[in-house]
């Protein structure tokens, strides 16, 4: 099957290929329960078995896999949202597995994760300027009601929705679903991360939408220099999007290597069989912006 041919860049920036994050022999284990007859026995599930990768600046690392992979549980993992069983991840080389207090806090901001339902991580209660202005009181230096505001425009400008007053005094439930993403990216960008994990940031929107959002993800990753993990089930926008893709099946990486020769010489029984359930690239990746 035909996959859309790859379009990145990361020509633009000259530290492109550093690596910003990166983890070593991952683990996440989670203890189970099993019924069989009167007798409750519980065992331990590996959601991420011993998986190593290294995130660069301003490339797109795409992390593949079907539901139940263990893919979203790793960008947790990465963001510190869940705890380690074992292994060790560091943030410009530094080990970052005991940060506490002010260095948790300073991890958080350079390692930002965008979810695959933004509805879910925004307060329905709130104003998009509550939202944004929240994250710049938290992550900028910043005084007054007006300057943050100003701040918070510009955030809205970044990921391209305008006019800002008209977004700044919308509530989530009266945007769309393309346009809670984007807030959802624009208060990721408020805190000037070095690192953006993206968890299938398209899977829920309209077709017709989709590239113009995986659009903007590169648009950023250029020109903000950020390292970016693309977290998707979609090898054709990982394949369009991506310099490197890492296949995971069962909680481990089963293929990794440069997206077009993973793609278009797939060597692991898994990703031949992902490949052969992939969409067409025009569904998949939308026909217009």
């Amino acid at each position: 099957m035909s996959i859309a041919a790859p379009t990145h860049d990361t020509s633009g920036s000259p530290t492109a290929g550093e690596i910003v994050l990166e983890g070593t022999h991952l683990v996440k284990e989670y203890a189970v329960g099993e019924r069989r007859g009167v007798l409750r026995r519980r065992r331990t599930m590996r959601a991420v078995d011993d998986v190593s990768l290294g995130l660069r600046r301003a490339e797109v690392t795409a992390l593949v896999g079907q539901s139940g992979s263990g893919k979203s549980t790793l960008g947790r993992l990465l963001a510190r949202l869940v705890p380690l069983t074992s292994g060790d991840i560091r943030l410009h080389g530094s080990d970052v597995g005991a940060a506490t207090g002010a260095s948790m806090r300073r991890y958080t901001g350079e390692v930002q994760l965008t979810l695959q339902d933004p509805f879910a991580s925004l307060n329905p209660l709130r104003r998009v300027d509550y939202i944004l202005g929240r994250a710049v009181r938290l992550h900028q230096d910043v005084s007054g009601a007006d300057e943050v505001r100003a701040r918070c425009a510009g955030l809205l400008e970044r990921v391209g929705l305008g006019p800002t007053d008209h977004y700044l005094d919308r509530f989530p439930h009266e945007l769309s679903g393309g346009e809670r993403q984007r807030v959802s990216f624009a208060r990721a960008l408020a805190a000037g991360p070095s690192v953006l994990l993206a968890d299938e940031p398209v899977s829920m929107l309209d077709v017709t939408i989709r590239k113009s959002m995986l659009d903007l993800i590169d648009d950023l990753r250029r020109e903000e220099d950020l390292a970016v993990l693309y977290i998707t089930h979609d090898l054709g926008s990982a394949r369009r999007y991506s310099s490197e893709v890492l296949v995971m099946h069962e909680g481990r990486v089963v293929e990794r290597g440069e997206s077009e020769s993973v793609i278009s010489d797939p060597q692991d029984a898994y990703t031949k069989r992902l490949l052969a359930a992939a969409p067409d690239p025009s569904r998949s990746l939308g026909r217009s912006r």
